[in-house]
């Protein structure tokens, strides 16, 4: 099946009594089992059969394999949170003494994860370029457990080579890891390009709108032990399985989302080339725009859809916060990927709990504005935008 069919017609596990079409919500914390044979092959993972809805779920499972049956994945495990996804991650390859070599240029949270939390348990994080190949392998050695990387880095808009960054992760026994949150990975083969896990906020495109908060790991398999690793001790120590009732509505929400990714994506790129008719806008940044310098890279590896995130710049952070604080229709918020519009300051929000010197080195300027674009007409966003820089009542 194509993968719009299988978002849709991927089969239960078992046969429901009452021939649902829709995976039913189980709301159930246990399960009762047949004999004391069938418990000991459950929880010893011999078994489909859920033990308890810590570690297993007939809903989250469903959602689970539809992800699977989408990108060709050896395993997926869906958490609470993209930031879950990602710890937990990070939590499994690494240990005392390793090290993870990744960018500035990563989410705010991520950063944080690397520089404060994981440094406490014995874990460096190397921060270089991901651009300059070269810096890259001189930061890589037999004690580099993962290079990690966003496929389009939040709110700079960078794009790295994967295939490049996969060769040198290989050659030094350490896997790749891909936060694929900004483009679907329904548009692309991460598999293809030499990625060994993908971490995705589901929250953002699969949601649906954004109903539900959620995480994805996508295991390849190309990791020795790693998704026994995840099921069998994040899941059972970590604690963070995603629950029923988002399962629920993220497996319906990948049921449409191609249809909205094809709106938004489409919007961000009508918008971000009439943004640059806007005087008062001094620079738009989109890797849709032919003449960004990402935007071959990035066709080329994710395929000729570029998101549905851009940002563009004002003459100072003053200017920033009064069109925030005049936008009448696109919603002052965060998140991403919501069916409506979203407008946020990230310097002052997202790492505002970093130092000035902090943003500088991870090149989050304060007069930058990042626009999630939605599934509204473009002729109003543009009109929001108008009346926002002009402050007009």
């Amino acid at each position: 099946m194509k993968k719009q069919t299988a978002a849709i017609h991927t089969g239960f596990q078992r046969e429901d009594a009452y021939g649902s079409l829709a995976m039913p919500v189980y709301h159930t914390a246990a399960y009762e089992f047949t004999n004391a044979a069938d418990m000991i092959e459950s929880f010893c993972g011999r078994s489909d059969s859920p033990d308890y809805s810590r570690v297993m779920n007939p809903t989250v499972t469903f959602f689970e394999n539809k992800v699977k049956s989408l990108t060709g994945a050896n395993d997926v495990i869906a958490f609470t949170s993209g930031m879950a996804a990602i710890s937990n991650t990070l939590m499994a390859l690494s240990g005392a003494g390793k090290n993870v070599v990744t960018s500035r240029h990563v989410f705010g949270n991520t950063y944080a994860l690397f520089s404060r939390t994981l440094s406490r348990f014995g874990v460096e994080a190397r921060f270089v370029d991901l651009i300059n190949l070269e810096e890259v392998k001189k930061a890589v050695d037999e004690n580099t457990c993962c290079i990690f990387f966003e496929s389009l880095t939040n709110p700079q808009m960078e794009v790295a080579d994967v295939k490049a960054l996969s060769e040198i992760a290989h050659k030094a026994g350490a896997a790749l890891v891909e936060d694929t949150t900004m483009i679907p990975f329904t548009e692309f083969s991460a598999k293809e390009l030499g990625v060994d896990i993908e971490v995705v906020s589901s929250t953002k495109y699969i949601s649906g709108g954004a109903t539900t908060i959620g995480g994805l790991v996508i295991d390849y398999g190309t990791i020795e032990g790693f998704s026994a690793r995840m099921r069998f001790e994040m899941l059972l120590n970590m604690g963070a399985y995603m629950t029923p009732h988002v399962a629920y509505m993220q497996a319906l929400g990948l049921e449409n989302l191609d249809a909205r990714y094809r709106l938004q994506s489409s919007n961000a790129l009508e918008l971000a080339r009439r943004l640059r008719e806007i005087p008062e806008i001094k620079e738009v940044n989109y890797v849709g725009l032919e003449d960004n310098p990402f935007h071959e890279i990035s066709k080329r590896q994710y395929g000729p859809t570029f998101g549905g995130m851009i940002t563009f710049e004002l003459s100072d952070r003053e200017a920033c916060f009064n069109f925030i604080n005049s936008l009448k229709l696109i919603k002052r918020a965060t998140n991403l990927f919501d069916n409506k519009t979203l407008a946020i300051h990230p310097a002052s929000t997202i790492f505002g709990p970093f130092t000035d010197d902090e943003r500088k080195a991870m090149d989050v300027l304060d007069t930058t504005i990042r626009i999630s674009v939605g599934l509204e007409d473009v002729d109003d966003l543009v009109a929001d935008i108008r009346q926002a820089l002009r402050h007009e009542p």
